[in-house]
């Protein structure tokens, strides 16, 4: 994921779609806060079957707001962020976890 962002970065910063390149760094990085935020209600949620306690939510809502107020950011500074882009980096989390896993598929 981090090669991901760092590759927006440089695409930002050396080619003519900078506008493009930006909405996919505001998206991505939204999309691994939100991978960082579901893993930490995860686990949070693993202890608490563990310990036969209530079990807490997975934070739909705030990850869900995370992406709104990517997309409003978008939508406040559509001249040098593109909306669409911000979109498609918001799924780039879940493009890194398919890879994953069929990478880990491939090794055994």
């Amino acid at each position: 994921m981090f090669y991901l962002l760092a590759f927006f970065v440089l695409g930002a910063g050396f080619t003519p779609y900078q506008q493009i390149f930006l909405g996919l760094l505001l998206g991505g990085t939204v999309s691994l806060y939100n991978l960082w935020l579901l893993q930490r209600k995860i686990e949070a949620f693993a202890a608490s079957v563990e310990r036969n306690g209530s079990a807490v939510g997975l934070g739909s809502m705030s990850r869900l707001a995370a992406a709104v107020l990517a997309v409003l950011i978008a939508l406040r500074f559509d001249a040098y962020v593109d909306v669409i882009s911000v979109l498609a980096g918001l799924m780039t989390s879940y493009l890194v976890i398919v890879i994953d896993f069929f990478m880990s598929k491939s090794k055994k």
